[in-house]
């Protein structure tokens, strides 16, 4: 049993590295794009599903500012997930509560109709439920709450990654 949590928790960890990586990169870009004053350029990494040539506009510097902002939310949210996801490969308790916490937060308020055609949201927060039904399986393995607790959570877990997988592809 203590070699599953330790398997749940690499698999865990490792997909909160993603997350954080992702997030940081997007942010760094995002960041750089204003920084350059290609600012449609960074509204296009951002809405995904919007023609790219129709941010092709004259921008006042508070679209910028607001942008570049959004960025530096994406930037800091992969820097805390890069460290909940080297704290959960460490087994750290407060971290495995964390990060899904952060993770929703970060979705939530960045992401709800950001820029009109953004698409991200249903994927996102279907990744974020799978690593939190990921959690709930391992603290209720720990806590030995039983079998019907974990296959509830193997069921919702299978729901999120069936959603999430339909909405990326």
């Amino acid at each position: 049993m203590i070699v599953f949590i330790k398997s749940l928790l690499r698999v865990s960890s490792v997909l909160w590295f993603i997350w954080g990586a992702v997030y940081t990169l997007a942010g760094v870009l995002t960041i750089n794009f204003v920084n350059r004053g290609n600012i449609a350029q960074g509204f296009g990494g951002i809405a995904d599903a919007v023609e790219p040539s129709s941010f092709e506009l004259a921008y006042p510097d508070a679209v910028g500012a607001i942008l570049s902002q959004h960025g530096f939310n994406l930037l800091w949210f992969g820097v805390i997930m890069l460290i909940c996801s080297i704290l959960i490969w460490r087994k750290s308790g407060n971290a495995i509560f964390l990060a899904p916490i952060v993770g929703g937060l970060a979705d939530l308020g960045g992401h709800v109709n950001f820029v009109s055609g953004t698409v991200m949201l249903t994927p996102r927060a279907s990744a974020g439920l799978v690593l939190t039904m990921v959690g709930a399986i391992i603290l209720h393995v720990q806590r030995n709450y039983g079998a019907q607790s974990i296959i509830i959570n193997v069921v919702l877990l299978a729901v999120a990654a069936f959603v999430a997988y339909g909405r990326f592809i």
